[in-house]
């Protein structure tokens, strides 16, 4: 089913959650790609949705339930740099090419225990896994 509607933005009620709780530029740049690809890939809905993250996470980082706007666009980590066949793991919309007082701000912002201990690969981790912990809570599950 289409992302976008008549008005030429995303329609909200078709986004994943997380993207429902983002601003509206980065539900219609994940709307938008959605239905570009989904019209090239044939309707593979999966491909589309996987091009429609890659061009989200290039402008956009996911920070606990939500994506915000990054500091610099660019692919978010090393299987985005790769592209498609790349088998390197994803940092799961963390922008794991940002600087590691970036990444520091931003377990700062989500409380994350130990931080300061933390590497710039571990802090990687404990943002990818404090922002799935708070999209299960936001989601209720």
């Amino acid at each position: 089913m289409p992302k976008t509607g008549k008005n030429d933005h995303a329609r909200k009620e078709e986004l994943p959650s997380t993207l429902q709780r983002s601003e509206q530029k980065a539900q219609d740049t994940f709307a938008k790609t959605y239905d570009s690809a989904l019209e090239s890939y044939d309707n593979d809905e999966s491909r589309a949705a996987r091009a429609a993250y890659a061009s989200l996470k290039h402008s956009y980082e996911k920070v606990g339930d939500h994506w915000e706007p990054k500091e610099k666009r660019g692919p978010s980590d090393e299987r985005a740099e790769e592209g498609l066949k790349s088998s390197a793991p994803t940092a799961g919309g963390v922008d794991a090419n940002a600087s590691k007082e970036h990444l520091y701000k931003r377990a700062k912002e989500l409380n994350i225990d130990g931080r300061s201990k933390m590497d710039k690969e571990e802090l990687v981790q404990a943002l990818q896994k404090a922002n799935d912990a708070a999209t299960r809570k936001a989601r209720g599950d």
